[in-house]
């Protein structure tokens, strides 16, 4: 995949290096092009070390902004107010301005990232409007301490990815869940479990970059989520199935990768602490399987569920995989052995069994390519 990466005169500019670095370990070459202003910010040279290519600084015989024009995708981060308005009236003065116009006639994907002080950001909003009219993607900025800042590098990247792929998941609106839920014994003491949220947050990503609008809804998690996803927060199992009523029925796919207490403490209205002076008996109650409901809610849905067990064989996973498959409706199971080591809850990797009318092993490897590898069945069936 081939970027090119225009660097304006924005302080920001000093983050170009490392979004140029995450952009080039994600196998994607990147060309810098280089306003004047920008080079009062950083050396072009330092540019050149992140992207391992000459920077252009200036437009010469060998017609860079035609050469460069049809690259896979036009990245300008930072987006100061002055190229935004540029491009808005196709001024082609400089050789950022003049590549983007040029690009802009190819159709060449072209994604914005703003940086300024807030003022200027809100004087350029109706050129934004008539740019996103036309197809520029703008990603939002941090907006605080008065100023529309750098957003994190990751949504960068993210966006760059959605916008360069296959698209296969464009139009649908996804839901996933994840995290685990938290049972109050009392306002200090809880019941939950060691689900760190990393395959639904990984999932969530996947989808994201295939194309689809990615709602979260999450419980506790230990892994950071996106900011560019929507992201409903929940605690309680209760609060769960509460946020799943009220989205299931506007959604096409439903992945529910939460790890969702099974048992809740019965506990006394009013008690806000249990004196530890003696021993204590807990009294646990079943919750209710959420994802029974889902079908029912919305009947058309793509209905993606997950079965972990402890200690099982294949056959045993898989008949406890079906099982749940049948009394939920789901049109996918994804099942794991968590006594495995390395596919535990808080690891980075997972060995899985993907199930529909046929079974997809898939050995130990990260959470993020069984992620892939999930999405593509969900591409695959969700699109008939």
């Amino acid at each position: 995949m081939n970027v090119v990466l225009c660097v304006t005169g924005s302080v920001a500019a000093v983050e170009a290096v490392k979004l140029a670095r995450e952009l080039k370990r994600h196998d994607i070459h990147v060309k810098c092009f280089m306003s004047d202003a920008a080079c009062e910010i950083i050396h072009p040279h330092v540019m050149e070390f992140a992207t391992g290519e000459e920077v252009v600084l200036g437009l010469t015989g060998q017609i860079e902004h035609v050469k460069y024009a049809q690259a896979d995708l036009i990245l300008v981060a930072p987006a100061t107010a002055n190229v935004i308005s540029k491009l808005t009236y196709k001024i082609a003065d400089n050789p950022i301005s003049t590549l983007l116009v040029t690009a802009f006639g190819y159709e060449t994907p072209i994604v914005f990232v703003p940086s300024m002080h807030h003022s200027m950001y809100r004087a350029v909003r109706d050129n934004i409007s008539k740019l996103k009219k036309e197809g520029i993607t703008f990603i939002k900025p941090k907006v605080e301490e008065n100023k529309a800042k750098f957003p994190d590098i990751d949504d960068i990247v993210l966006n760059v990815l959605r916008e360069t792929s296959a698209g296969d998941l464009r139009g649908k609106k996804v839901l996933i869940s994840t995290g685990a839920t938290y049972e109050k014994v009392d306002e200090f003491r809880g019941i939950t479990n060691l689900s760190s949220g990393k395959t639904g947050v990984e999932l969530a990503r996947e989808a994201f970059i295939r194309g689809a609008e990615v709602t979260l809804i999450c419980g506790r998690i230990s892994v950071g989520v996106p900011h560019i996803f929507d992201v409903v927060e929940v605690e309680s199992v209760v609060d769960m199935q509460e946020a799943i009523r009220k989205h299931v029925p506007t959604y096409d796919v439903f992945i529910s990768a939460a790890a969702v207490s099974d048992f809740r403490p019965v506990i006394d209205e009013g008690i806000t602490k249990i004196s530890s002076s003696e021993d204590l008996i807990l009294k646990l109650e079943r919750t209710p399987k959420i994802i029974n409901e889902v079908k029912k809610l919305n009947p058309e849905i793509f209905l993606v569920g997950f079965k972990a067990e402890y200690g099982k064989s294949e056959e045993e996973l898989v008949s406890s995989a079906r099982e749940r498959m049948k009394k939920s409706g789901s049109d996918l199971i994804v099942a794991n052995d968590v006594s495995k080591e390395g596919a535990g809850f808080d690891s980075d990797s997972n060995e899985v069994l993907i199930i529909d009318d046929n079974i997809l092993k898939v050995p130990l490897t990260s959470k993020r390519e069984i992620a892939g590898k999930i999405l593509d069945k969900v591409t695959k069936n969700s699109n008939r």
